[in-house]
């Protein structure tokens, strides 16, 4: 099937596994990034210790990689060190209390009893099986399905019945849901977090999302030598099946002729036919224009709306002192609650929940508090409105402000003097990612039948297929993958390869 031509525009974690996939089967792929690295959100910065991870740091659903390697006849382990952590994350409180989870159900009934009371532990333990419930719900008819389908999961649903009436009839809301079930508002605080991992507030994503602690539960991974290894692999393999990448190439426009593909116009002006194009980019750029005026009708209008949330993003080496870090630490504040009304207002949030990944430094990934480490610190943040420029000085010089003093009122002291090249802004984002609105998640996931209103893989126009984070199944690296699995099959079939 060399003579049928699939080109790619963007080599995020989407693009890439749609490109392994398809040139592993004997497609002529061709991808186009604007950028000099493959990647899209993962992305890193250098410091005297070594390259930092400042986009994603968390790898979860592992055999969501696993399965698409070995449909490309390539085993994982082969060609990345992938390392389980026993700690999912360590928990911060300004009562000066901290809690570890683990990807042990038995460790986190004893952490949670020591840290809050044994009544904690049994809410914990209702909860945890609620949030397995949930996610058994919605594994295969939502997530692995190309098209979420809604009547296998309530059938399969029937053994479910009290959990689907909690969180979907009951309590729809997620902070509201967990207020009910958690007596210890730290625990609400925590659990309510995981909103955060697919850019929604808890105050107004639907109470389904507790099953991304499920998801959690069931392990994180550390990629040795850092999440920008497994672009960089993935990419590696698509190579060796014949796979062109072609950096540092803008594409202008997707050309359409008759509602039917034709290929794309670089921002050069050059024109490359194809009979497949897919974009591995924020549905958004397509609803927008910035694909040309065409592509503009390949997806509903509201398909990219409300958009999710963006960030505030630190990158920097420092030597840390007061606090045992593990890998992943959350910080929280005092008032969960303001942080997401300050960020619905559109402000930069004056309390905010800081999280930190230490990464070590490239001669030890362990984290260390007596060396010199590699960080990350996000902050939840607004998308950016399109009409508005942002002045970088004033927020580097607010975010400033707000960050390292939060960090030192609660023992954790880190030696540097930050820098503006230091931290990444959501008009940054908006910048790197166009489109986006600084969304770092594509489409919120707010309102109870979000999850159905995503973008699909086939677009309205023949020909134009999309992966990524965007679009179904949804936001994170996990689901970037399998975005990008369901796009290639998609292609596949048209091409009667499967």
């Amino acid at each position: 099937m060399k003579d049928k031509k699939v080109i790619i525009v963007g080599s995020g974690i989407g693009g890439l596994a749609a490109a392994m996939r398809l040139a592993t089967c004997g497609v002529n792929v061709q991808i186009f990034e604007k950028q000099p690295y493959p990647g899209g959100k993962i992305r890193t910065n250098n410091s005297p210790a070594g390259l930092i991870d400042s986009g994603p740091t968390v790898l979860t659903m592992y055999e969501v990689f696993e399965e698409l390697f070995r449909a490309c006849g390539e085993a994982i382990e082969n060609h990345l060190e992938i390392v389980p952590e026993e700690i999912i994350a360590r928990h911060w409180w300004r009562d000066g209390s901290s809690l570890d989870l683990f990807s042990s159900f038995e460790k986190n009934m004893g952490s949670i009893r020591d840290f809050s009371g044994v009544k904690s532990a049994q809410e914990f333990q209702k909860f945890n099986s609620l949030s397995k419930a949930l996610f058994r719900l919605f594994e295969q008819p939502i997530i692995k399905s190309p098209k979420p389908r809604l009547l296998p999961m309530i059938i399969k649903g029937g053994g479910h019945l009290k959990a689907l009436y909690k969180t979907l009839v009951k309590q729809r809301i997620l902070y509201d849901f967990l207020e009910d079930n958690f007596s210890d508002p730290r625990l609400t605080q925590l659990f309510a977090r995981y909103a955060t991992y697919v850019g929604g507030s808890p105050l107004m994503s639907p109470s389904i999302l507790a099953l991304i602690w499920n998801v959690e539960s069931q392990g994180v991974w550390r990629v040795k030598g850092g999440m920008n290894q497994m672009p960089k692999c993935m990419e590696n393999i698509a190579r060796k099946a014949g796979a062109v990448f072609s950096y540092g190439k803008s594409v202008d426009e997707i050309l359409i002729e008759d509602k039917k593909v034709q290929g794309i116009k670089l921002e050069s002006g050059e024109k490359i036919l194809a009979d497949i194009v897919l974009f591995n980019g924020d549905p958004q750029a397509l609803t927008t224009g910035l694909l040309g005026a065409q592509a503009k009708e390949s997806i509903p209008h509201k398909s990219s709306l409300p958009r999710s949330l963006s960030a505030y993003v630190w990158s920097f080496s420092a030597k840390p002192t007061g606090k045992k870090l593990a890998h992943h630490n959350v910080f929280f504040n005092s008032n969960y609650k303001k942080e997401f009304q300050d960020i619905a207002n559109g402000i930069m949030p004056t309390d905010p929940t800081l999280y930190i990944c230490a990464q070590g430094n490239n001669k030890d990934p362990t984290p260390s508090s007596t060396n010199i480490s590699r960080f990350e610190i996000i902050i939840n943040a607004a998308p950016v409105p399109n009409t508005k420029i942002f002045d970088k000085n004033e927020e580097f010089q607010r975010c400033k402000n707000i960050t390292f003093p939060i960090l030192e009122s609660m023992g954790l002291k880190l030696s540097l003097d930050p820098k503006k090249e230091m931290l990444t802004t959501p008009f940054e984002f908006e910048k790197l990612f166009p489109g986006s609105s600084g969304s770092l998640y594509g489409r919120s996931p707010h309102g109870i039948n979000s999850t159905f209103k995503r973008p699909l893989s086939q677009s309205q126009i023949k020909g134009l297929f999309m992966a990524g984070g965007g679009t179904h199944p949804g936001a994170g690296v996990p689901m970037a993958c399998q975005s990008g699995k369901h796009a290639a099959e998609m292609i596949l079939r048209g091409l009667n390869l499967t």
